[in-house]
């Protein structure tokens, strides 16, 4: 059997597309040719060890009095998020967290003052404590009325007592 040329018109066009088609897939192909091109192999290249210095960086130092405004804003700030969660169908774990912080953060106020301020503090402290007991007893809300009105008066007793234009002079 020979190999024969097609005669129509058509088929001649079809043929030689296909062929030209064919030669450019194999010779023009980068990919192709990537496909069996070698390369080195990359386990014999030498091994660099990262090495890290350790660097300290110091802080820069607060004063007492921002240690006392910033520990007073964020007392504030959960004080004012407890109130806000101190509502029917509010979470109880929320209002758990909120004393809790609040608590922490006026405790976080002890160390900054002189002695004869901190019993203010401490009062204070104990009074956010009752509140979170009487928070902790009442899990299904039926007292979150009292608890609120509980928590302003704190809120107000704290602001007008601790504030830091009061405390400034006796700052530790």
């Amino acid at each position: 059997m020979k190999f024969q040329i097609p005669n129509s018109k058509f088929q001649n066009i079809v043929f030689f597309s296909l062929c030209f088609a064919l030669l450019i897939n194999l010779l023009g192909c980068d990919a192709f040719v990537r496909k069996f091109t070698r390369r080195p192999k990359k386990e014999n290249l030498p091994v660099e060890e990262m090495v890290v210095a350790p660097e300290e960086y110091i802080a820069p130092q607060i004063t007492k009095e921002e240690l006392y405004r910033q520990y007073l804003l964020y007392w504030k700030s959960w004080h004012d998020e407890l109130i806000n969660s101190l509502h029917k169908g509010a979470s109880y774990k929320k209002q758990i967290e909120c004393v809790d912080e609040a608590i922490k953060n006026l405790e976080q106020l002890r160390p900054l003052l002189k002695e004869e301020k901190i019993k203010i503090l401490d009062t204070s402290i104990s009074q956010m404590q009752d509140l979170r007991a009487a928070i902790a007893r009442d899990v299904y809300g039926n007292d979150v009325d009292t608890n609120r009105s509980a928590a302003e008066n704190i809120k107000r007793n704290i602001l007008r007592d601790l504030s830091y234009r009061k405390m400034k002079d006796y700052l530790a």
